[in-house]
């Protein structure tokens, strides 16, 4: 296991971009809760519509997207977040093309983050129980790809905005922790945030709180807090 340390800085500007709509407040809503209460502007970016998550046939997948985005709208407010845009790529087709990369490159230069939050693509199996989902891995490659090195420069998507270099880059789902967020003030925010993704989450509502709670506690237990978010933690300036 590689050695866990505290990731205590809060950059001026965030950008989270994430596959489905309950992703990124999954692996790091507490930490998005944090920054933005310490001023950040935080952004966030999902790259799939969500209309496939679920077991029931009979729910079209334009309702439940639509439904969805409420949630995520909904959440949002819970964090703080400053923005949330939805590309509206099916779930299941995020694609692992120059489109996608196009497109995050132009976020980027847009909002100039110092700091991208993000899927760790090279995370596939967890154990024998759980395969990571393609567009999981498609959104990390692509957030990568965006960030090192085209977003940084000029002749990578000219028309896309002025080049912009990205300090940090913070990986979740991860099987390689290695920076953990002290949550322990937000911690309660993220429960809330997850609990609002309600399409996704049948059932005990107070066993996902406690669920949430326990695995952040693992977390930040790793690293002698009372609450932790995990990242696999990138600096591409040094």
């Amino acid at each position: 296991m590689a050695e866990r340390r505290l990731f205590t800085s809060v950059p001026e500007r965030a950008l989270a971009v994430y596959a489905h709509p309950d992703d990124a407040d999954v692996a790091c809503g507490a930490t998005l809760a944090k920054w933005a209460d310490a001023g950040c502007a935080v952004h966030l970016v999902l790259v799939a519509d969500g209309g496939k998550g679920t077991t029931d046939a009979a729910v079209l997948p334009t309702q439940l997207a639509a439904l969805r985005a409420e949630e995520v709208a909904a959440a949002a407010k819970v964090l703080g977040i400053s923005s949330v845009e939805v590309l509206g790529v099916p779930d299941g087709e995020v694609p692992e093309q120059i489109d996608l990369i196009e497109q995050l490159v132009s976020r980027i230069r847009q909002l100039r983050p110092s700091c991208v939050l993000g899927h760790d693509p090279t995370a596939v199996f967890f154990g024998s129980v759980y395969v990571n989902h393609r567009d999981h891995r498609a959104a990390g490659w692509a957030l990568l790809d965006a960030v090192a090195p085209a977003a940084a420069q000029p002749h990578y998507f000219p028309h896309a905005g002025e080049p912009h270099r990205v300090s940090d880059v913070l990986l979740s789902g991860t099987l390689e922790v290695d920076a953990v967020v002290d949550v322990s003030l937000t911690i309660d925010r993220k429960v809330e945030a997850v609990v609002a993704h309600g399409s996704q989450l049948p059932g005990d509502h107070d066993w996902i709180r406690s669920s949430v709670r326990q695995r952040a506690q693992e977390v930040g237990r790793s690293a002698g807090v009372a609450f932790g978010e995990g990242f696999r933690h990138l600096v591409l300036d040094a």
